[in-house]
């Protein structure tokens, strides 16, 4: 696992890679130039053949939820979907609902239900600073 941050890629980089698959580059060339999600790319690149560079916008965040989960498990099973083809229809990362498919194969419905939230734990981060005057911290003659 790469321990380099990621970088955000907003509306005006998004549309330079449209510009340059127009051009005829690949998309494992974005993703090896520019630091890009192949998988998440090819979604974009979806999006913006059928809408535009309105498709290139972000999207509000959606709430996820067992029952979304298992919406879109079940129709990539009924309707025989390809991961980008759910992506586009309910605006998941196509490696997150490769996740979902995952764990679902290996711990069944059981397995989508106890997915617990990530939160920092509480001895990552810096420490606090002590919030005591500076009278409190000096200390106290002794007698």
């Amino acid at each position: 696992m790469s321990k380099t941050k990621r970088k955000k890629h907003d509306y005006a980089d998004l549309l330079k890679y449209m510009r340059l698959l127009d051009e005829g580059r690949t998309f494992s060339f974005i993703q090896e130039k520019y630091g890009i999600c192949a998988a998440q790319l090819k979604v974009i690149w979806v999006k913006y053949k059928e809408v535009g560079s309105v498709g290139l916008k972000k999207n509000a965040k959606i709430k996820i939820d067992f029952a979304l989960k298992r919406k879109i498990i079940l129709d990539i099973a009924e309707n025989h979907l390809t991961l980008h083809a759910a992506a586009l229809k309910y605006g998941v990362h196509p490696i997150t609902i490769s996740r979902w498919s995952d764990m679902y194969r290996k711990g069944g419905w059981r397995a989508l239900l106890n997915v617990r939230e990530r939160s920092m734990l509480s001895d990552m981060g810096r420490p606090k600073k002590n919030s005591g005057s500076a009278a409190e911290l000096q200390p106290s003659p002794s007698a």
